[in-house]
């Protein structure tokens, strides 16, 4: 693979900028962004979003990679247009919103009908075929990521599998670029149909998901039965067919994926006996219920929560978990105040946000974190956790 490659990526968030920094190692890459923001700081070499190996990469000066808002300079001359806009669930519809995607192959295909584009966006199951009827002509793959929000370009250097929808001779190319830009040498690559590389997305992260739940009912369980959770948890995954993995309790799965997925999937199965996932959706609000009952139950009268990330190395909040668990503790009247970083405003839920760390520890009765770290072990004695390993 000696010519390189004329890729487009529209979206710089974790998925499209850690797509883009993989490719630009070998190949001529456009990333597109709506935010000027972001473009410029990309420009300067600076990442927009919270990922180590990110930044480490944009420091580099052998990545044939520039930035821009200019929908005809980034699809022009592409050979590929990977789109990795995002497609967050709408409750109205009982469906991933795909409108992004769609503006996407529209100006894809009006500037550069040859262009062979990639959705790596996540859309219910039978989108694929949909699109390429609506968009007849194009030429239009889906490519399923599986990337940790803080750990993506780490995720597409050390792929646990790589997945292109389309048993084809430009699919397998597709496929052969994920891997030239990998550092992974021995990684799994399964061309399949569009619907069903739509499926292995959702149905992976559901898995992931009631994995979350299960270790999250056990933990509920030894709550209110006064038992030590950790040796439980300890003791089940001794068994080798389990395994001491992402087996850790939490308020709840959240974050960008795992709730979207779930609830996708769910709808995806109109007309289909099932009884699983909608139990690993149900749990999923009964552990939030719980946990917010826990700290009820302690009479505070200010609730500190200490960060709204989902895991550490994260700067994105979307859907946590623990804003589940505010909402509730609001309802019952509890006063809140959230030590937060990320976040700009004075205010976040109709919660105040105390930006003073030290403060933030002396006001709370009660710290509230989803994951412990070494910025509040000195205030340990208000802290209510459910973080049995202090791991993410």
């Amino acid at each position: 693979m000696n010519v390189k490659t004329r890729i487009a990526v529209a979206g710089m968030g974790y998925v499209g900028l850690s797509n883009a920094m993989l490719l630009a190692q070998h190949n001529e890459v456009v990333g597109l962004d709506t935010s000027p923001e972001k473009v410029a700081l990309l420009s300067c070499g600076e990442s927009p979003i919270e990922d180590e190996e990110i930044s480490r990469f944009l420091r580099r000066d052998d990545l044939a990679f520039i930035a821009t808002t200019d929908k005809a300079r980034a699809y022009r001359d592409a050979d590929y247009v990977v789109v990795a806009t995002p497609t967050d669930y709408d409750a109205n519809s009982n469906s991933f919103d795909t409108c992004s995607v769609e503006s996407v192959i529209a100006d894809a295909v009006a500037i550069n009908p040859r262009a062979v584009i990639v959705i790596k966006s996540t859309i219910p199951v039978g989108y694929t075929q949909a699109i390429r009827r609506q968009f007849e002509g194009a030429h239009i793959i889906f490519s399923p990521e599986f990337l940790r929000e803080g750990r993506a370009l780490h995720d597409n250097l050390h792929p646990s599998r790589i997945v292109v929808g389309e048993k084809s001779a430009r699919a397998g190319h597709f496929a052969e670029l994920l891997r030239q830009g990998a550092v992974k040498k021995d990684i799994d690559v399964l061309l399949t149909d569009p619907t069903e590389a739509e499926a292995i997305k959702l149905f992976a992260n559901t898995f992931l998901a009631m994995r979350v739940a299960y270790f999250n009912e056990l933990d509920t369980y030894a709550g209110m039965q006064r038992l030590d959770a950790r040796s439980i948890v300890d003791g089940v995954c001794l068994d080798p067919r389990i395994g001491g993995h992402y087996n850790n309790p939490s308020f709840g799965y959240g974050g960008y994926c795992l709730p979207k997925d779930t609830r996708q999937l769910l709808a995806n199965y109109g007309g289909v006996p099932q009884s699983l996932i909608r139990a690993i959706v149900e749990s999923n609000d009964t552990r939030k219920d719980y946990i917010a009952g826990s700290i009820a139950e302690r009479s505070p009268s200010v609730v500190g929560i200490y960060r709204l990330i989902m895991k550490s190395g994260s700067d994105n909040f979307r859907d946590s978990s623990v804003q589940g668990i505010m909402r509730r503790l609001r309802d019952k009247g509890i006063e809140l105040i959230v030590y937060e970083p990320a976040l700009d405003s004075p205010e976040f839920m109709q919660c105040e946000v105390v930006r003073d760390l030290s403060q933030f520890k002396a006001r709370a009765d009660l710290i509230v974190a989803n994951r412990v770290t070494s910025e509040i072990r000195d205030a340990r004695s208000k802290v209510y956790t459910r973080d049995l390993f202090e791991t993410d």
